[in-house]
């Protein structure tokens, strides 16, 4: 008959595994054999399931899976020849014994070549039948668990296969003789090879040149010792078109292959060294980020020269040396002068030009030997080693300052530029790197605090000078919370009215040991050290008390005049601070006068410019103190909101002889004029002092002729007897 294989069409079974309890069906046409051999195999440990005829074994198969099926062979309609073909056409997977009352060779061999796992003629021995049942199904097992295991290897390579094609490293295999013999595809993105090429070429054609010998000794050496290579750089060959001289780091990790060879009777176990497995990972980039950390570790990034770190170690080498052969060296602190002036008006990138051409004029003028350091923002470090006299480190230093000498010309502008040296000298000056950069450092400050643009040899005075310094800022830090600070003040006077018009406020430290101190003992230390920001904060809340005072006296308001620091100028907060002072005390700003020096017209003249501003709006006025004995220009005293001009000291003191011609204080008095500023004339000490100055048109005097700086108490004493003196004159006679 033909059979309609269409009827419970399935697809290809995966394979089953059978379970703790194996899954039969059992096949046959004659009831009674059907219930013996369900009676046979019940309580046997499997799931019986049972058909009457073939076509409802396909049907229970198209439901299935099973794992064994017990099939009658000879069935009407539907054969058991039938129920094997439609298996083997649905691709049906179960072991399949046959079961038949025919004798003849011909069914057997049809059954067998459909697949059937066994034949049993009918009748059959009971211990026969459950024989071929647990082999088929340990058959069974078996082939499903070598499929899962096939499988898993499938996989297994797949994955591997993945793995090695897209690694980002390469992967490769050598032979004992160091011929490649695998490598995978990363060859070609990295190096320019593709992977084929390279198969059968011996991997010294790969390897730069002097990291053959490296190169030799894990692919040769480390394969005969059998020993694994973990974290090995070598450099490769690339060959890229247009490339081919570039090289490439990697990281390398190597495991020898070998297989065991066993031995005859009476020898020991030996080895077959079969070659090599390998990874080798790109590690340019990191090589190129790890030297170019390992570059700014120890240099300067803008100008190329050692940093202080490297600068110490090769001046530790050059002590070393010097102590070993008893010879000398120096070493040297270049300060450039004002360089923070340039950089803030011109701008920080054509700062940092500046730098570069500076410090390559410097280095121009050293020895191979010698060291030139970048130390700081515009502080330059030499050692020199191998002095023979100390006119050598005298050369060096005239040479720096003969180098900068001629202009540098930044960005269409001419700039000329000098610089402060100071030179220590081993081993008069120091036997550390400590004490030789440190006194070297205080020699540059000394040439600076004299005028700049020069050298000058460290001397032991300059180390007392600085002990000196950190003690006294050590004991302003005291003072500041102890209250030993106080403040003073010296009247200015009206010349034809002899009136106290206003004080200028003077800090005093009242130090433990030393009495009485003048600013000028301690202030310059209170601007270097930071300081002087909380010492104004506090002048500032002082002296606005004392003036809530001198309020009160009566109805006359005389000014107060207070130096402000540029450094506490340049503060953003500045300004709140002064008018949210002034609105506490309830003090009218127009009493308060600000003293700033020449020199804000130099460090930054905009910000200052906006801050002066700022504050006649308020209604302070500004004051330029110390005029002439700084830096101004006549188009700055224009631009900048200035109300007062004071005559420093320095320019009255020579006025001996009223007879005589002082044109330097004609000329500031001559420019007060001509622009419409008051002129206050500092330390007027004498009768000829105060004629000539009265005469020249000055009318304002403060300094001891009228009134030595006094304590609040003293002059508010003053202040009320002015009051009372003029209360009485205006009185009725």
């Amino acid at each position: 008959m033909q059979l309609d294989f269409a009827l419970g069409t399935r697809g290809p079974q995966a394979p089953h595994i059978p379970h703790q309890t194996p899954r039969l069906l059992l096949v046959d046409d004659e009831p009674r054999l059907l219930e013996s051999l369900c009676e046979l195999l019940k309580n046997r440990g499997f799931t019986l399931t049972t058909a009457k005829n073939g076509t409802e074994a396909i049907s229970r198969l198209s439901s299935g899976p099973f794992d064994l099926v017990i099939l009658d062979l000879r069935m009407p309609e539907v054969t058991g020849h039938d129920v094997m073909d439609y298996m083997n056409v649905h691709q049906i997977d179960a072991n399949v014994i046959i079961t038949s009352g025919d004798s003849g060779i011909e069914a057997a061999i049809g059954a067998l070549r459909r697949g059937a796992y066994d034949y049993l003629r009918k009748p059959y021995p009971r211990e026969e039948l459950l024989k071929a049942v647990q082999n088929a199904l340990q058959q069974r097992r078996l082939t499903a668990e070598n499929k899962l295991i096939a499988d898993q290897l499938e996989s297994s390579e797949r994955i591997y296969r993945y793995l090695v094609d897209s690694s980002p490293d390469i992967i490769f295999t050598l032979d004992h003789l160091g011929t490649v013999t695998f490598v995978n595809h990363r060859i070609q993105a990295l190096l320019g090879f593709r992977a084929e090429e390279l198969i059968g070429r011996h991997y010294a054609e790969l390897v730069h040149s002097r990291d053959l010998e490296r190169a030799n000794y894990v692919f040769s050496d480390g394969q005969q010792h059998q020993r694994w290579s973990r974290n090995l750089e070598l450099r490769l060959k690339s060959n890229h078109v247009g490339d081919q001289g570039r090289v490439f780091s990697v990281e390398l990790m190597s495991v020898p292959l070998a297989t065991q060879i066993m031995p005859a009777e009476g020898f020991a176990q030996s080895q077959e060294h079969l070659g090599i497995y390998g990874v080798a990972r790109d590690i340019t980039e990191r090589k190129r980020a790890d030297e170019l950390i390992a570059y700014q570790a120890y240099y300067d990034v803008l100008t190329d020269l050692p940093n202080r770190v490297l600068f110490k170690d090769r001046l530790s080498l050059a002590l070393l040396q010097a102590k070993r052969k008893k010879g000398g060296l120096a070493v040297m602190f270049v300060d450039l002068d004002r360089f923070k002036v340039i950089n803030d008006s011109l701008g920080h990138q054509l700062g940092d030009v500046l730098l570069q051409q500076a410090s390559a004029r410097l280095k121009s003028c050293l020895r191979h030997s010698d060291t030139l350091s970048r130390f700081g923002a515009d502080e330059f470090n030499v050692v020199l080693p191998e002095l023979d006299t100390v006119q050598d480190p005298t050369r060096v230093a005239q040479a720096f300052l003969d180098a900068l000498r001629a202009p540098f010309e930044l960005g269409g502008q001419i700039i000329h530029i000098t610089a402060s040296i100071g030179v220590a000298v081993y081993p008069k000056d120091g036997e550390s790197v400590d004490d030789l950069i440190r006194n070297a450092d205080l020699a540059m400050h000394a040439k600076k605090s004299q005028g700049r643009n020069g050298y000058k040899f460290f001397e032991l005075s300059m180390l007392n000078q600085s002990f000196e310094q950190i003690s006294v800022e050590s004991g302003l830090r005291l003072a500041l919370s102890l209250g030993e600070l106080e403040m003073y003040y010296q009247p200015q006077v009206d010349v034809k009215t002899g009136r106290v018009m206003g004080a200028e406020a003077l800090m005093r430290w009242n130090h433990p040991q030393r009495g009485f101190l003048g600013a000028g003992a301690f202030l310059p230390f209170a601007e270097e050290s930071g300081l002087i920001i909380a010492m104004s904060d506090w002048m500032l809340e002082a002296v606005c008390h004392d003036l809530l005072a001198w309020n009160t006296l009566g109805d006359e308001r005389p000014y107060l005049s207070i130096n402000i620091s540029p450094h506490y100028l340049d503060r953003g907060d500045f300004y709140d601070k002064l008018k949210s002072t002034l609105e506490r005390y309830q003090i009218a700003p127009s009493q308060l006068e600000v003293e700033v020096t020449e020199n804000i017209c130099i460090r930054n003249p905009q910000a200052a410019i906006e801050q002066l501003h700022k504050l006649c709006q308020l209604g302070v006025r500004v004051a330029i103190d110390d005029f002439g004995t700084g830096y101004s220009s006549l188009a700055y005293l224009h631009r900048f909101p200035i109300h007062v001009l004071k005559i420093d000291r320095s320019f009255v003191m020579p006025i001996e002889d009223d007879s005589q011609q002082f044109p330097v204080v004609l000329a500031i008095i001559s420019i007060a004029k001509g622009l419409g500023l008051k002129l206050v004339a500092e330390g007027v000490e004498t009768e000829v002092q105060k004629r000539y100055l009265e005469q020249a048109g000055c009318q304002t005097f403060q300094g001891y002729y009228y009134h030595r700086p006094m304590q609040q108490s003293a002059l508010m004493s003053l202040l009320g007897s002015q009051t009372a003196s003029l209360n009485e004159r205006a009185r009725p006679q």
